[in-house]
């Protein structure tokens, strides 16, 4: 990589980090681009050379931020074998992820439905898909193996990120009252619940243990 190659990709860090901190620190009505370009002490002609527009730089976070929160996932399920372990661990991974990394969480809430996302849905769209095809091939062979229920792998998705995705959003706002600690201890036994192929909870004989 040149120098030139990597003065740039310093400054896209630059910029996507500040950007992260202003939006913690500022909330989405102090979440602009004077605020960024302020903070990084970055020219606004350089933030629009590397992301286009403000929304480029929001959509470029997003997909960074969300990126670090499959990273994180994938890798926790994809060590387990059996389809209960793995359930679990997909839950109680997005919740610590949730916890210990509250700034990028909130982004990621918060800015789901955000205007400046829009003209980007594709491209965070297929990022996401790139990211969750780990997770996808998991699922389809256990599923296969009849280890989970014979659900489409959206719907089983639905099932374990809705709630997380919820008590994150809870905790994260100040609106409610949840104890993250709690929906940590419970929830992963809940939703394998849900998904479980059989009626009495009990595991295929034939599985080895995680």
């Amino acid at each position: 990589m040149s120098p030139k190659q990597q003065r740039g990709e310093a400054t896209v860090d630059l910029l996507l980090t500040t950007a992260l901190r202003v939006y913690a620190e500022s909330g989405q009505q102090g979440f602009t681009v004077n605020a960024i370009v302020a903070a990084s002490g970055v020219s606004l002609g350089s933030l629009y050379h590397h992301f286009g527009s403000f929304d480029g730089l929001a959509a470029a976070l997003y997909i960074r931020c969300m990126d670090q929160l499959c990273d994180d996932m994938v890798a926790s399920l994809t060590r387990c074998r059996t389809a209960r372990t793995g359930i679990r661990t997909w839950v109680a991974s997005y919740l610590r992820f949730t916890r210990e990394n509250r700034d990028i969480a909130l982004f990621l809430h918060a800015s789901a439905y955000s205007g400046y996302l829009v003209a980007h849905a594709e491209e965070i769209g297929a990022a996401k898909a790139a990211k969750f095809a780990a997770i996808t091939d998991w699922l389809r062979v256990r599923v296969e193996r009849g280890e989970i229920a014979a659900l489409p792998a959206p719907v089983i998705e639905v099932l374990v990120m809705g709630p997380v995705t919820e008590v994150a959003r809870r905790w994260l706002s100040s609106t409610y009252e949840i104890d993250l600690a709690e929906a940590t201890r419970l929830l992963p036994d809940l939703i394998w619940r849900s998904l479980r192929p059989d009626q009495d909870g009990a595991e295929p004989r034939s599985r080895t243990t995680a």
